[in-house]
């Protein structure tokens, strides 16, 4: 009988995937390449908070800039980062985008030129060329901004990832997309003096700049792991808060191939930006998406509680 017992608890644990249950797999794409912006996420994977939530969690970088949103939905990746602005564009284009988390809680978004260019108000950008970085995203907020601020008959330009070189050969005048955390330190390195107008500055409401998306298959069929990744990633925003040198050393760990000076000089402008709680604001959520159906971003109303947790 003994030995009946023991061959069923064998199986039991078998099965069961011994004292833990075999990890959760979730993909996550990233809105850019990997930078401190991501940091948070680095810190839970290499500390193992990921694993602590039962996840593995494998983190890819997207060939083009308005890939992760479209994957994401589309199911082809569990989760992807993207921004506020881009998520209410796509759900007024009617795509079943579901937000489920923050990473950086206030625009670091900006209108970027070169300093010795010395714009001081967006209107004199009109008849200029300017780039964009994010098609479908900052295209569109770039025409808002230059309505709101007088930019008349210029030209847009996708310019993707390659934000300096098409500004220093003058192939375009200023580029919406950069974060005034991590290109102007990055522009400042090679000895380029960046000015900018922040988006906040200048008409546009707050929002959440950096968040976390997924489809609604993936929330019905990983509603655990995602919750998990969700609580991974806070207690690594927390560490980012609380201990920004035990952070940084896990970031640089998890990706060694960084300049470090530049991450380190970029982490220390982005740190007061970091989410400091998961609870999204609805009420700021909806006023975004008003202003956006105001000044053209979308052509059809959001009600952002579809949308949100």
């Amino acid at each position: 009988m003994k030995r009946y017992l023991w061959i069923g608890l064998l199986l039991w644990f078998i099965i069961s995937g011994g004292p833990h249950a075999m990890a959760a797999e979730v993909t996550l794409m990233l809105d850019w390449f990997p930078n401190v912006d991501h940091l948070p996420i680095y810190v839970a994977q290499e500390k193992g908070y990921f694993s602590e939530e039962n996840l593995q969690v494998t983190i890819l970088s997207p060939s083009d800039t308005s890939d992760a949103l479209k994957l994401a939905v589309a199911g082809k990746v569990d989760l992807a980062v993207s921004y506020e602005p881009q998520t209410i564009i796509a759900a007024a284009e009617g795509l079943p985008v579901r937000v489920v988390g923050r990473l950086v809680e206030h625009p670091l978004t900006t209108l970027l030129f070169l300093k010795e260019k010395g714009y001081s108000d967006p209107s004199a950008l009109s008849g200029k060329a300017i780039g964009y970085t994010v098609p479908g995203l900052m295209d569109v907020l770039l025409k808002a901004f230059a309505k709101i601020n007088g930019i008349e008959n210029y030209t847009a330009v996708n310019v993707g990832f390659n934000i300096v070189a098409p500004l220093t050969s003058g192939q375009v005048d200023a580029v919406m997309g950069p974060f005034k955390t991590y290109e102007t330190v990055t522009m400042a390195a090679k000895g380029i003096e960046a000015g900018y107008f922040e988006l906040e500055k200048w008409g546009v409401p707050d929002y959440d700049e950096l968040i976390f998306i997924c489809g609604p298959a993936s929330l019905t069929r990983k509603a655990d792991a995602i919750n998990g990744f969700v609580k991974a990633v806070a207690r690594g925003l927390a560490d980012a808060r609380t201990r920004p040198e035990d952070a940084l050393r896990a970031y640089f760990q998890a990706v060694p191939d960084v300049d470090q000076a530049i991450e380190r000089a970029a982490f220390e402008r982005t740190r007061p930006y970091f989410a400091q709680t998961q609870a999204i604001d609805q009420d700021r959520w909806q006023a975004f998406a008003d202003f956006a159906l105001t000044h053209g971003l979308i052509d059809r109303p959001v009600k952002v509680a579809a949308l949100l947790p």
